[in-house]
């Protein structure tokens, strides 16, 4: 049995391990640990209210959760409206640390919300769960709270790929591209049933030492950066049950397969030792029948990341002063990415 077979039997929840919610509010308060539930959004105004009415009674009728935010890339529909009079509470992430500028991409808006939210535990949903349910919470923080040695709980369940059928498929970046690429270049995470998973529940200590980048590579690069530093033993996955939620097309999911392996590839070529390429954005070719002949729509691909949030004095002024600390953070840079963040920060 290798390190990934021991660690998938042993490290492996399920939902319903973690279904008393009154004994894990004990256990955060024991613990002294705030908990923020962020979604982040963009055009999500079809799901984002029912998402969020089915999360709250988390915040308001049973306290397991602290906070609960929106943070929105600049959605053009009714997404933010909706999401306040829900009851959340919304930013716009252009609006937080605006001195650094502005990105759009789920991974930019999970990096604002380190920055923004005070939770000593931070749970990420996506905003087009169609079956959203408390389960997705305590499954992922039950972990968290029960074992302090974990410190990132994935997500892991079941994907229809046509919710009125039932039958399974979703997934299709993961199975093609990254647990392929995993299983040749980083072995030990291949016991993750979900890899791209966008719901996840992590501690802030650890958030706040990797980089992110701004988009669709987000959930990669922090399995990568993590095992990187820790291995596998701050891990575990934790299964959900079955998540419906809209299937995307082939097109899109081209193009986000493209800026996964960017991101991917990056932290490959840093690990042996290469230095990272500084040549231009990757230009994928893709082709759409017109008419009797095929035309092709080209679009370049350009996965930024945000720096450790840690090395950004802004955030550590911030954290001092909510903690009450005078110290100056220490700053551990475990590569490239990181190390470059921290001597232009400085």
């Amino acid at each position: 049995m290798d390190r990934a077979d021991r660690w998938l039997s042993t490290r492996t929840f399920h939902h319903r391990q973690f279904a008393d919610i009154a004994a894990l509010v004990r256990r955060k308060q024991a613990q002294g640990l705030r908990l923020s539930l962020v979604v982040p959004t963009l055009n999500e105004e079809q799901t984002i209210d029912t998402v969020l009415k089915r999360l709250l009674p988390l915040r308001d009728a049973v306290s397991l959760v602290d906070e609960i935010a929106v943070i929105d890339s600049g959605s053009t529909d009714r997404t933010v409206e909706r999401a306040g009079e829900a009851g959340a509470e919304v930013y716009r992430a252009a609006d937080i640390l605006p001195g650094m500028g502005a990105a759009r991409g789920k991974g930019e808006n999970l990096w604002k919300a380190l920055h923004r939210l005070s939770g000593d535990i931070l749970v990420a949903l996506d905003a087009d769960i169609a079956n959203m349910h408390p389960r997705f919470v305590t499954g992922l923080v039950g972990p968290l709270l029960e074992h302090p040695e974990i410190g990132y709980v994935k997500a892991c369940y079941d994907r229809p790929a046509c919710p009125d059928s039932g039958a399974l498929g979703g997934g299709r970046v993961t199975e093609l591209l990254i647990r392929p690429f995993f299983s040749l270049h980083f072995p030990e995470l291949t016991g993750f049933i979900q890899p791209l998973a966008g719901e996840f529940a992590a501690r802030r200590s650890l958030l706040e030492t990797i980089p992110f980048p701004v988009g669709y590579g987000v959930e990669a690069a922090h399995l990568v950066d993590l095992h990187a530093r820790h291995g596998l033993s701050i891990f575990a996955q934790s299964d959900l049950g079955q998540r419906l939620h809209r299937n995307r097309g082939n097109a899109e999911l081209g193009r986000m397969a493209c800026a996964i392996l960017q991101v991917v590839e990056r932290r490959l070529h840093l690990r042996r030792g290469r230095p990272e390429s500084t040549g231009p954005d990757c230009l994928i070719r893709q082709f759409v029948r017109r008419g009797d002949t095929f035309a092709a729509v080209s679009f370049a691909i350009d996965e930024q990341e945000r720096p450790p949030m840690l090395t950004v004095a802004a955030y550590r002024h911030q954290r001092m002063m909510r903690d009450g600390r005078q110290d100056r953070p220490r700053i551990l840079a475990a590569h490239p990415i990181e190390a470059a963040a921290a001597t232009a920060e400085e």
